[in-house]
């Protein structure tokens, strides 16, 4: 596959302060050209964004599946472990035959949102967790339509699609809570961050540091990854 690309590989890393907003001010532009169709700054942004939404949703979907205090919001958490487990292993592949550096990290914002979380219990713990995550999935699936109307690269494609499908699932099994405030969720989508680019942007993985996995549980039921192989 690496033959494939007409670019230096190093001119996919993505720059700790080239964040999601300066990337999309300018989506169209061409990064690479491999066998796949060509790769716009915008599709290189989103296998980062969906890397990154993992690695934050997932611990979370964790906590909620031990401790959450009703079936459902147990229910929630694993459907969110299962769900960003597939879609981490898909990011990775399609990052890893495209030349995408990936983060090990969540952005700055994203770890406020597990931070926060992670302080609550019980009731409090349930309502924020059902609510955040229904916001920001719901924020995604903008993304998504998004990169489905303009992506000429099959690998991304595939990728969005799989999102797309996942994200949606866990909108349903969150919303089957009972416990989503709707009208903070419209707050939250409606209002664009005040918040520095840096702050949207996940850290570039430290040289030489293992790549983070998100291990998928014994049980999963997710679809495997469209883009392995």
């Amino acid at each position: 596959m690496g033959g494939a690309l007409s670019i230096t590989l190093g001119s996919l890393l993505y720059p700790s302060m080239l964040g999601v907003q300066k990337v999309s001010s300018a989506p169209e532009r061409v990064v690479a050209t491999p066998a796949t169709g060509p790769l716009t700054a915008a599709d290189r942004d989103f296998v980062v964004k969906v890397r990154s939404a993992g690695l934050w949703e997932y611990p979370v979907g964790q906590k909620a599946s031990r401790k959450g205090t009703t079936k459902a919001v147990r229910s929630a958490g694993k459907h969110l472990v299962d769900g960003d487990a597939a879609l981490d292993a898909a990011s990775r592949d399609t990052a890893d035959q495209l030349g995408i550096a990936l983060p090990n990290q969540p952005t700055p914002q994203q770890q406020s949102f597990a931070s926060r979380l992670n302080t609550e219990h019980g009731e409090q713990f349930d309502t924020d967790m059902a609510t955040t995550v229904r916001a920001t999935n719901g924020q995604f699936l903008t993304t998504i339509a998004g990169v489905l109307t303009t992506t000429r690269n099959s690998l991304v494609r595939a990728l969005a699609d799989q999102a797309n499908s996942i994200v949606l699932d866990h909108i349903t099994a969150v919303e089957k809570t009972g416990l989503v405030d709707f009208d903070q969720v419209l707050v939250q989508e409606t209002t664009t961050p005040n918040l520095p680019a840096q702050d949207l942007t996940p850290p570039p993985a430290v040289a030489g540091q293992p790549q983070v996995v998100l291990t998928p549980p014994a049980n999963s039921t997710a679809s495997p990854s469209p883009t392995t192989g």
